[in-house]
């Protein structure tokens, strides 16, 4: 296929769940043909506004949020901004004037597919999640091409329109090599002797996974014997999660000695190698990469997420025997104890590295990019 230079508007953030596949695509793009043009739409506020910048590419921002689910007046200006952002991501198209409109889901995806839909610009849908939100299930029924993750998503798209391709993911995020898991450990200061448990809540944090483990030192770490813990807390728990930790290493130093705390961890790609167990929530990309990586993994869906998403990702891998779920709910009593558990059971760890290896898709961004240019054609 002949990769000729593009005009590419692709919308979508609030999370990087968004941020980073739509990163991903254009990464791609630009590595198909370096002329391509490519610009990013996103909503002021949220963290696309930062986090494009800082992978050089150009962002405009729209006045757009969602609608909230409780009572809120909030709601009430909603249809009155989503009309000015229509107006605006018009006005962009028309003096950009885009091949085609790519919306990786977010506030802002909707009103610039919706503009796009109207200039009679193509349009290509990335839907990360096993359950399809309102917006992309309203904006498939025009879409040229919808490109999801997870099989059995003719609910929600029309079929002839659907291709299968995965989440795109960070290219660094690849299986471990011994000498992958052995520089993860270096890199962390680990022990080389000990299992090793990765607890990811993502980089704003989880409340829940941070409580399950305070939980889990205050009982005096049972199981954890021959356990070190590697846990990103997000940084809007830091403070606390230092506090507890700060009074943890005074009433019982000996238990804290082998976790080690961190409000973001960097270096995911040496993470995922040194860790032999996950704990993460379910969000599209982390079970895109912890898929990429062929690793085992317990999953905690947040209850706080539109449609409860976060549960249909995860239990199409544990339908597979590829992962774990503990419920919201019962991680404060139950996650640490499972996690125990499976590390003490390297035969089910095996298991389901096996499964989770065959669920992975790592080409995602090239296949969405090749979809691209199926539509521009």
């Amino acid at each position: 296929m002949e990769y000729k230079k593009l005009r590419v508007i692709i919308s979508g953030g609030g999370t990087g769940g968004h941020i980073f596949p739509a990163l991903s695509i254009a990464n791609k793009l630009k590595e198909l043909n370096p002329e391509t043009e490519i610009k990013f739409v996103g909503a002021n506020g949220r963290m696309e506004m930062e986090k494009v910048p800082a992978a050089g590419y150009e962002i405009m921002g729209l006045d757009i949020a969602g609608l909230k689910r409780s009572l809120s007046p909030s709601n009430l200006a909603l249809p009155f901004k989503y009309v000015k952002a229509i107006s605006k991501a018009r006005k962009l198209i028309k003096e950009f004037k885009p091949d085609i409109a790519v919306g990786v889901g977010g506030y802002c995806s909707a009103p610039l597919l919706w503009a796009a839909e109207m200039c009679g610009v193509p349009t290509l849908i990335q839907e990360q999640n096993g359950f399809a939100g309102l917006a992309n299930k309203i904006l498939g029924r025009k879409a040229g091409k919808i490109c999801v993750a997870y099989e059995g998503m003719e609910r929600f798209f029309p079929a002839d329109r659907i291709v299968l391709t995965g989440n795109p993911i960070r290219s660094s995020i690849v299986p471990a090599t011994p000498e992958m898991k052995a520089e993860g450990i270096s890199f962390y200061g680990l022990d080389p002797d000990r299992k090793h448990l990765l607890i990811v809540g993502g980089s704003l944090g989880s409340r829940t996974l941070n409580v399950s483990m305070e939980k889990w030192i205050e009982n005096g770490c049972p199981g954890g014997e021959d356990i070190e813990v590697l846990w990103q807390c997000g940084k809007y728990y830091k403070s606390s999660v230092d506090a507890f930790m700060a009074e943890a290493a005074e009433k019982y130093p000996e238990r804290i000695k082998f976790i080690h705390h961190s409000d973001f961890i960097a270096r995911m790609d040496l993470a995922y190698a040194a860790a032999d167990v996950i704990i993460s929530r379910s969000g599209a990309s982390s079970i895109s990469e912890i898929c990429a990586a062929h690793k085992a993994a317990i999953f905690v869906p947040s209850p706080n997420v539109t449609e409860d998403h976060q549960t249909h990702n995860a239990m199409a891998l544990v339908r597979k025997d590829a992962g774990m779920i503990v419920t919201d709910a019962e991680a404060p009593e139950k996650l640490l104890a499972e996690a125990c558990a499976l590390l003490a059971n390297p035969g089910k760890i095996s298991e389901i590295e096996r499964n989770v290896a065959l669920l992975a898709l790592p080409d995602a961004a090239a296949t969405i990019a090749d979809e691209v240019y199926k539509l521009v054609k």
